[in-house]
C-alpha cells in the first residue's frame, strides 16, 4: 500500500468494464492478440499454469502494488481479479459438468474489486492463492473428455457456452489481464 492510499482511503476510481466480451470466442483479441480458435481444449490447464507463472514473478516485482496512474489497477490487483476469475469459472465448469445446462448468477467484477479491497491486498499473498486458484482450476480442465467438452451452461445475460468455449473464455481473460501488466514486466 502506498502512503497516498490507507485502510481508510478509497482508491481512484477505475472505469467500470461494462464491455461483453463473449465476442473474443468469434475473433481475435485487438488488444491482446488472443486467438480463442487457435486453443485446443488438450492445452488449457497447461496454458492456464502457465499464466499462473507469470502472476508469480509479477507480484514478486517491488512495482507489483503500484498503480501505473491512479485510475489505472496494479499488477496486483490485476492479479486479485485474475484469482477471482479463477475461483469464478472453475465453479461454473464444475457445474457444466454435473448440472444440465445450468444459468450462472451474474458476476460484478468491479463490485468484488471495490468489496475485497483490491487496492489494499497484498502481493506476496495473492499469489499464492492464484497459483492455487489456477492449478485448481486447471485440473478440472484436465478432467473433461469426449463429449462432456460440449456439455452446455449459459450467464444470467443468456450468453450460452460449452465447457470448450467456456474454457478459452476463460483462458482469454487471464492471457488479457498478462497483456494488461505487460509494461511492468518490460520496464
Amino acid at each position: 500500500m502506498t502512503t497516498e492510499q490507507t485502510p481508510q482511503t478509497e482508491p481512484g476510481a477505475i472505469e467500470p468494464d461494462t464491455k461483453d466480451w463473449t465476442w473474443v470466442l468469434d475473433r481475435p483479441c485487438p488488444e491482446c492478440g488472443f486467438t480463442a480458435a487457435a486453443v485446443d481444449t488438450g492445452a488449457l490447464a497447461a496454458a492456464l499454469r502457465d499464466n499462473a507463472d507469470y502472476w508469480t514473478a509479477a507480484l514478486a516485482d517491488p512495482r507489483a502494488e503500484q498503480r501505473p496512474s491512479p485510475t489505472v489497477w496494479s499488477p496486483t490487483e490485476y492479479a486479485c481479479h485474475v484469482r477471482d476469475v479463477h475461483l469464478v469459472f472453475v465453479g461454473r465448469l464444475e457445474r457444466m459438468l454435473t448440472e444440465d445446462d445450468p444459468v450462472f448468477a451474474n458476476w460484478d467484477q468491479d463490485e468484488t474489486a471495490l468489496a475485497d479491497r483490491y487496492d489494499l491486498q497484498r502481493a506476496a499473498e495473492v499469489a499464492p492463492a492464484l497459483a492455487a486458484a489456477a492449478a485448481r482450476a486447471a485440473a478440472v480442465y484436465e478432467s473433461v473428455a469426449g463429449d462432456a467438452w460440449e456439455r452446455p451452461g449459459r450467464r444470467s445475460n443468456g450468453s450460452a457456452f460449452t465447457v470448450a468455449t467456456l474454457g478459452r473464455y476463460h483462458l482469454h481473460d487471464v492471457v488479457h489481464h498478462r497483456w494488461d501488466t505487460q509494461w511492468m514486466m518490460e520496464g
